[in-house]
């Protein structure tokens, strides 16, 4: 069985049509949720993309590999920053290591993340073929100027130059089976859309009225030093052309790469996965996009920041047009694919996920042996959200906030968006979870931020 793993960088929870978009239009992307089944309550291990990165590669949470934050971030407030990896360690067994041990042909194309260094890159973890996983993107249009991708004519669009590459390869397998990384750019910032398809939502959204309703809600000041003189802008609604088009442009992708398996005869032997690295931006740098009726976005422990889609579709096995709400998380890829391609699972380096074939079966929530899912996030990213750690168990879900130590316990089965705060109401559940994180914290070693001896309140 091949896998095609598609994998999002920044995109909401409520970014795609099928997921409840009112302007978005996702028209591949909802041909693979018919053709599979999406998943309401899937997860990425961390608000921020590299420490998803990780736990995609490796099965493990963030806080045990080291990868914290996203590579190249730094900063304080009331907290002092803790250490991090700034590459993926080489004594992980990634996934595709597993794989190419299996017998696969494995390909990277598109962004790593976790490692700029040659040492540190895609071909240093298992992979066959890397095609641009190394440096940083700085525009969607080439020249790139990217290790490992040619840049290509001028003006031409990275979205579709990631795709182009894609179907080369599959279209070139050499008969085994195959493991497709393809990690996109978009829809990380710069927001760089082609312009005609800019121009198009450009009208939709006048036709619909949204240039007439307000946009966005100033919040508070940032809660980090570097951001001290700014305030938190968040986005009300879905309405920003550029950004829609952007995703159009991923979703054409998607449908080119779903077209070249069914025209050299392979999708009925592909299982893929499409999902994002964290939740979609909504509340700094722009603000493109708006999760609601999630809190907040990239970068919060809130479920805007870590709630994402996840389409997965195994021809023959997964119903089509199916949801499923079952929480799941980045950690459960690499031993679900080690299922489905029949290798023997390596417990010891995926100790952190379980395989999702039961559930891809149809199973429920009891047909995975699991205590909860847990977020660890010891930093101040760049928009908003501030150190702490969170659980989920069942539909509860608790937070841990380290600035003051704060808890906040929500049931996320009625209050998905998260506005009613039970731990006053439930404080022996609130005990309960918060002695469950900690035990956890302690079991992957994670690292606690400690008081800035230096700090001066701002706001």
């Amino acid at each position: 069985m091949n896998f095609v793993f598609i994998l999002m960088d920044d995109l909401g929870w409520r970014d795609l049509a099928c997921y409840g978009s009112p302007f978005y239009e996702t028209p591949n992307l909802d041909r693979l949720a018919v053709g599979g089944v999406r998943f309401t309550d899937a997860y990425a291990t961390c608000p921020v993309c590299s420490p998803s990165r990780a736990s995609v590669h490796t099965g493990r949470y963030p806080a045990r590999v080291g990868v914290t934050n996203f590579i190249g971030g730094h900063t304080r407030g009331r907290l002092v920053d803790v250490p991090y990896l700034d590459h993926l360690p080489l004594e992980e067994y990634a996934l595709a290591k597993a794989l190419a041990a299996g017998g696969y042909q494995t390909w990277h194309v598109g962004k790593w993340h976790l490692g700029n260094k040659p040492e540190y890159r895609p071909d240093r973890h298992g992979f066959d073929v890397n095609i641009g996983g190394g440096g940083w993107n700085r525009s969607y249009f080439s020249p790139y100027e990217k290790p490992n991708l040619a840049d290509g004519p001028e003006g031409e669009y990275l979205t579709d130059r990631l795709a182009d590459e894609a179907v080369k390869l599959i279209r070139g397998s050499d008969g085994r089976p195959f493991f497709l990384n393809l990690a996109h750019h978009a829809v990380h910032i710069p927001i760089q859309p082609k312009p005609e398809i800019e121009a198009r939502f450009r009208e939709k959204m006048l036709d619909m009225g949204l240039d007439k309703v307000e946009t966005f809600e100033e919040g508070a000041p940032f809660p980090c030093e570097h951001k001290k003189d700014k305030r938190i802008k968040r986005r009300l609604v879905q309405s920003d052309p550029a950004y829609a088009a952007m995703i159009w442009s991923v979703d054409e992708s998607v449908g080119r790469v779903l077209d070249v398996l069914e025209e050299t005869g392979q999708a009925e032997d592909t299982v893929v996965f499409f999902t994002s690295d964290n939740g979609g931006l909504a509340t700094a740098e722009g603000s493109p996009t708006c999760n609601k009726p999630l809190a907040e976005g990239k970068g919060w422990m809130y479920e805007g920041g870590t709630r994402v889609d996840l389409l997965a579709r195994w021809p023959g096995v997964t119903k089509p047009g199916s949801t499923c709400p079952v929480p799941v998380t980045g950690t459960d890829y690499y031993p679900t694919m080690l299922e489905i391609a029949g290798l023997d699972p390596i417990p010891e380096q995926h100790c952190d996920g379980v395989s999702l074939v039961p559930v891809l079966r149809g199973g429920g929530a009891e047909s995975l042996e699991r205590e909860g899912i847990f977020w660890h996030y010891p930093h101040y990213g760049n928009q908003g959200g501030t150190p702490g750690s969170s659980v989920r168990a069942g539909d509860w879900k608790l937070i841990e906030f380290f600035e003051d130590g704060r808890l906040e316990l929500y049931n996320l089965r009625e209050d998905p968006g998260e506005a009613r705060d039970l731990a006053a109401d439930r404080p022996d559940l609130a005990r309960d979870l918060a002695g469950r994180l900690a035990r956890w914290r302690e079991s992957v070693e994670a690292r606690i931020p400690e008081p800035n001896p230096d700090f001066v309140p701002w706001a």
